[in-house]
């Protein structure tokens, strides 16, 4: 089980979080002028590395705030958490 330290309320539970996919995504500038094949990238094209990797959460199960968590995604290692998005 992994433990994952909420900013907000300290090291928790992973069955606490909701995972909230890759940190640093921007929303499309004009989402109504992207044809289907790009709007289908945004949704669902995302980086999946083996090593450190930027993530976003939610403490769903204690103060329901977003934040994002560096992982090592072969170890679940986590380096210091953020408040930032």
């Amino acid at each position: 089980m992994m433990s994952i330290p909420c900013p907000f309320c300290g090291p928790r539970d992973e069955t606490e979080f909701g995972y909230g996919g890759e940190a640093g995504v921007d929303y499309p500038e004009r989402p109504a002028d992207l044809d289907d094949e790009a709007w289908s990238d945004y949704l669902f094209i995302r980086d999946n590395p083996r090593g450190w990797f930027r993530e976003r959460w939610v403490h769903r199960a204690g103060c329901r705030q977003w934040f994002v968590v560096t992982r090592h995604t072969a170890t679940n290692e986590i380096a210091p958490v953020g408040r930032t998005s």
